[in-house]
């Protein structure tokens, strides 16, 4: 016989969710830092391994969760770029932010594809540490 599926509480999991987007972000801003001090560049790094480990601890499909995390991942990428690249004039966050239509394109294509990275792995995420989810 089939095990009975489990039921999982949906604050719980946003809860596991956001606490694997939160890890995995922080991971991010870290190998986005190691990454830039060896020559490159790569700004969606922490909005993808934000989705990674966000969409790897969900165990439920959540639109407004997956969002969040999306979301989270631009904010993220963005404060990254500022972190390590800060405007020349003025290196505050308030002046970042002023000005981020004086970012280059290719600095935003990779910061919105870390943003879609960390809605769409946590959007398409079935499977968790434990298996595949019960729908």
């Amino acid at each position: 016989m089939d095990a009975p599926a489990k039921t999982v509480s949906p604050v719980a999991n946003a809860l596991r969710t956001l606490g694997g987007a939160a890890a995995g972000g922080a991971v991010g801003c870290v190998v986005f830092g190691w990454l830039v001090g060896q020559g490159f560049y790569a700004p969606a790094i922490p909005g993808v391994l934000l989705g990674v480990a966000g969409g790897w601890m969900s165990r439920q499909r959540s639109l407004p969760l997956a969002v969040v995390c999306g979301v989270l991942g631009g904010a993220l990428g963005l404060f990254a770029e500022w972190r390590h690249f800060p405007f020349v004039a003025d290196g505050s966050l308030g002046y970042f932010l002023a000005h981020l239509t004086d970012l280059r394109p290719l600095t935003w294509i990779m910061v919105l594809f870390g943003a879609f990275a960390g809605f769409w792995f946590v959007w398409r995420s079935s499977t968790g540490i434990d298996g595949p989810s019960q729908k």
